[in-house]
């Protein structure tokens, strides 16, 4: 062996040996053999970002929150099943967050969802909950081969109700953080400014926010790592036909699959057909507006 472990020293020892040690030393190895299956992997911290107000916490401490409870997830979004977890309301961890502000949820592999603070605060409805995985009682694999959905996991209760999508269930949080709104951030994303507030290629560039940013850029501009960018070098709009690309938003493993497909399908339920048509209105008009990086 060429580490070290803690420990004595014949924890070190081959096992060929063990029948050499005395009835002490071997009680003595079962015991911390036992011990070491037994204590939990590890505890987890997410950092709350969000001012004046930031703070760690704990996942210890916040499975002793007063807030806690069990809760029931039909149809999981990642595991695509029933899920039961223990939650703390999200907006019990949002201190002195308005409904106006931003945020951003940033997990562990770099996944960075953007989010609206108004739906996170809700206490009706569509409610947002953050769910935490007990070291001691680990919660199962997405996938043969995969890590879990925590440590820090952010579910709905009831999400039809607010057109909740899939990109709003970031697992493996790591931090939540207080931001300024993408179109401040990242200007390139933003459509004509002659443009009315109501016309529906902003209502298109909201959706977009809302439904792609987690894993998209456009015109380079964004935090995420995963998906092509969505104008540069071509937007989608341009080698796809529209009826064609709604078919793959709705359903991409319809149209084009393999093993390692990440992107979620966006049922009706999430994004009406209305509004997948001014998403990909905002596409389109996008096209005309591309800024190279």
């Amino acid at each position: 062996m060429t580490g070290s472990l803690p420990g004595p020293a014949w924890l070190c020892q081959p096992l060929r040996h063990l029948h050499d040690m005395d009835g002490d030393h071997l009680k003595t190895l079962i015991v911390f053999g036992a011990l070491l299956l037994s204590t939990p992997l590890h505890a987890a911290q997410l950092n709350l970002e969000l001012g004046a107000n930031s703070r760690t916490w704990q996942s210890e401490e916040l499975l002793k929150h007063p807030q806690i409870q069990t809760i029931s997830i039909s149809n999981d979004v990642s595991y695509k099943r029933d899920m039961t977890y223990r939650a703390v309301p999200l907006a019990a961890l949002l201190t002195d967050i308005k409904p106006d502000d931003h945020l951003q949820a940033v997990a562990l592999d770099g996944f960075a969802a953007e989010l609206s603070a108004g739906p996170l605060l809700n206490t009706q409805g569509a409610r947002a909950w953050l769910a935490i995985e007990d070291p001691a009682q680990p919660w199962p694999p997405l996938a043969e081969g995969k890590h879990s959905a925590g440590p820090f996991y952010l579910v709905w209760t009831d999400p039809r109700a607010g057109n909740i999508s899939p990109e709003q269930w970031p697992f493996e949080v790591a931090s939540i953080k207080r931001m300024a709104p993408v179109a401040a951030r990242f200007p390139a994303l933003l459509p004509d400014p002659a443009l009315k507030a109501d016309d529906p290629v902003n209502k298109g560039f909201a959706l977009f926010q809302k439904n792609c940013l987690a894993c998209h850029r456009l015109n380079g501009a964004g935090d995420s790592q995963f998906g092509p960018d969505l104008n540069i070098p071509y937007n989608p709009t341009e080698y796809f036909g529209a009826d064609f690309l709604q078919r793959y938003i709705r359903d991409p493993q319809s149209l084009r699959q393999w093993p390692q497909a990440k992107m979620p399908g966006f049922s009706a339920e999430v994004l009406p057909d209305g509004d997948l048509q001014m998403l990909v209105g905002y596409l389109q008009h996008m096209a005309g507006r591309k800024v190279r990086p």
